[in-house]
């Protein structure tokens, strides 16, 4: 039986879309040292319970957001304001990044050991995140006898180990082949209700981004910037049938213009004649 078929459907998106404000940013910038602006006044709510995707081309600073999020880095301007006090966060990367010489287990009982917490104390909650996975029969596995979508799912275990209000995710399934990404696509809905956790997830994908989402932030590039939302209304968890629906289709016509008027999108202060190249 896979996650999906055991999870029950939540409220809809719409009724997310009341809950409180998470987390504001508001006039951010972000400039690297090398004097790339990554970032120029983003602003941007991220609402509790939310399925929020960052989507847009490469080098618009979707990654960068939530490096700021995480506090791995800090804006050069503007400001990131929490509801309280930042909530636990488990980050999961493009790359699976697992220590090859550990077990399954070992790899995800790392920031757990990284805290001070023995492997003793450690093995319920790593069992229950291998569990949430589909990877229970795995712990004494190593990296190299996985398939790349098993290691993805390890790296996932690593991130809900420390049972995280927000997970952020950067393109975690890029590098996966297709079908495999469908699965994944389709487990990720489902645990998202299972854990109630709010995700801000970074994609390439309008047909990703559309399925997954309750809302989807549309970014242009150079520099970096949120220009459109969309949001998406129906119910989660989601199947095969919303993936073949009419409704599916027009999301993703929807959002796909979004983003090529994004990708078309002058800078901020730009002449016309700049706009036009």
């Amino acid at each position: 039986m896979s996650l999906a078929e055991t999870i029950a459907p939540v409220a809809s998106p719409r009724a997310t879309s009341d809950a409180a404000t998470l987390v504001s940013l508001r006039g951010v910038d972000k400039v690297f040292a090398n004097g790339v602006t990554a970032l120029a006044g983003v602003d941007l709510d991220v609402r509790e319970g939310e399925f929020v995707s960052l989507l847009g081309p490469s080098g618009c600073g979707k990654s960068t957001i939530l490096r700021l999020l995480s506090g791995l880095t800090s804006p050069t301007r503007g400001a990131i304001a929490w509801r309280g006090r930042r909530p636990e966060l488990g980050f999961v990367f493009q790359e699976a990044t697992l220590t090859p010489w550990s077990t399954v287990f070992a790899n995800v009982w790392l920031p757990l050991r990284l805290a001070g917490v023995s492997r003793a104390q450690a093995a319920p909650r790593v069992e229950e995140a291998l569990e949430r996975v589909g990877l229970s029969g795995f712990a004494n596995a190593f990296p190299r006898e996985l398939s790349g979508g098993m290691k993805m799912r390890v790296s996932i275990a690593r991130a809900l180990v420390t049972r995280p209000a927000v997970l952020l995710m950067d393109e975690p399934f890029a590098a996966l082949d297709e079908i495999t990404r469908t699965k994944l696509n389709d487990d990720l809905v489902a645990l998202k209700c299972g854990l109630g956790a709010t995700v801000v997830f970074v994609t390439h994908s309008v047909y990703e981004s559309v399925y997954l989402s309750t809302r989807i932030v549309v970014m242009a590039a150079r520099p970096g910037r949120a220009v459109a939302e969309i949001a998406v209304d129906a119910p989660l968890p989601r199947n095969e049938e919303f993936r073949l629906s009419a409704a599916y289709a027009e999301k993703c016509r929807q959002t796909s213009l979004a983003l090529c008027a994004a990708m078309d999108s002058p800078p901020p202060g730009a002449r016309p004649a700049e706009a036009s190249r």
